[in-house]
C-alpha cells in the first residue's frame, strides 16, 4: 500500500462547509489526515464527511460559529477528545465584505472583525499551546492578497486581512523554536460562494474572467496548504501567495 504523507496526523478545518475549506478537508484526508471539519451549516458538514468516509477516509463534523469564543473553546475540547491531538489547524472560516470605509455597510464592521480576526486569533492560540505542549505542528491562516494590497472592491474586508497577517506572524515569531509553523496563504480570486455573501455586484466574477482570464478554484488552494503541511519538519513555508495568472492588480 501506498505510504501517505499525513499518515497518523489529525487535522482541524474550519469554515469547511464550502469552497476553500470544503476542498482542503478532501485533500488532507486524501493525504491520510484524520479530520474535523467544522462551519455553521450542518447538512453540508455531513455531506462533506459521508464524500471523505466513500474514500475511506475517516472525519468528524463540529457545527461551529467561528466568531462565538464559547463555541470554540467547546468544539476544540471535542476535537481533541475525538482525535487525541491534533496537528494541524487550518484556520479558514472568514467573510468578505464588499466596499471601502465609505462604502461598505458599517453594520457588518464588528462581525467581520469578529469572525476573521478575534474568533481566528482565538482558534491559533488555541492550536499554538496545544502544539508546544505535544512538541510541534502547523497552523494555516487564511490571509488574501487584499492583506497585502488594498482592494478598491473590498477595503474594509482587506483591513481585517492586513490585522489576521500580523497576529500570525507575531505568533510565528514566539513559536518557531517550539517546531510550530505557522503559514499565511494568501490567495487572489477564487471562485466560490464567497462573491455573494461579501455583497458584491452581480456578474463581478464574469468580469474579473473576463479581464484575467481563468480564475483560481478552491482545489488550486487545498492542494497548495497539502504541499505547506507535508514539509519535513525542518522545512517551514511561512508566507504563501497563489493567484491567477493573469492577475495583475491587487
Amino acid at each position: 500500500m501506498k505510504h501517505k504523507p499525513l499518515s497518523g496526523r489529525t487535522a482541524l478545518i474550519t469554515g469547511a462547509s464550502a469552497g476553500i475549506g470544503y476542498a482542503t478537508a478532501e485533500e488532507l484526508a486524501s493525504m491520510g489526515a484524520r479530520v474535523v471539519v467544522t462551519a455553521r451549516r450542518s447538512p453540508l458538514l455531513h455531506s462533506l464527511v459521508q464524500a471523505i468516509e466513500a474514500k475511506k477516509g475517516e472525519a468528524k463534523a463540529c457545527v461551529l460559529d467561528a466568531s462565538n469564543l464559547e463555541q470554540i473553546m467547546r468544539v476544540w475540547e471535542q476535537s481533541v477528545a475525538w482525535a487525541g491531538k491534533l496537528d494541524t489547524v487550518v484556520v479558514n472560516a472568514g467573510r468578505g465584505l464588499a466596499g471601502g470605509l465609505l462604502s461598505s455597510d458599517a453594520s457588518q464592521w464588528e462581525q467581520i472583525y469578529k469572525l476573521n480576526v478575534l474568533g481566528a486569533a482565538h482558534l491559533m492560540r488555541l492550536a499554538a499551546e496545544h502544539m508546544v505542549q505535544k512538541g510541534g505542528g502547523d497552523i494555516v491562516v487564511l490571509g488574501s492578497v487584499s492583506g497585502m494590497n488594498i482592494s478598491p472592491f473590498s477595503g474594509f474586508y482587506g483591513s481585517s486581512k492586513f490585522a489576521i497577517t500580523a497576529a500570525a506572524e507575531a505568533l510565528r515569531r514566539e513559536v518557531a523554536a517550539k517546531s510550530v509553523r505557522v503559514t499565511v496563504v494568501k490567495p487572489g480570486i477564487v471562485l466560490s460562494e464567497f462573491q455573494d455573501q461579501a455583497g458584491y455586484e452581480p456578474g463581478l466574477a464574469e468580469n474579473w474572467q473576463a479581464k484575467f482570464g481563468k480564475l483560481l478554484e478552491p482545489q488550486d488552494i487545498a492542494r497548495a496548504i497539502g504541499f505547506v503541511v507535508s514539509q519535513p519538519p525542518h522545512v517551514h513555508i511561512n508566507d504563501i501567495v497563489i493567484r491567477p495568472t493573469g492577475q495583475d492588480y491587487p
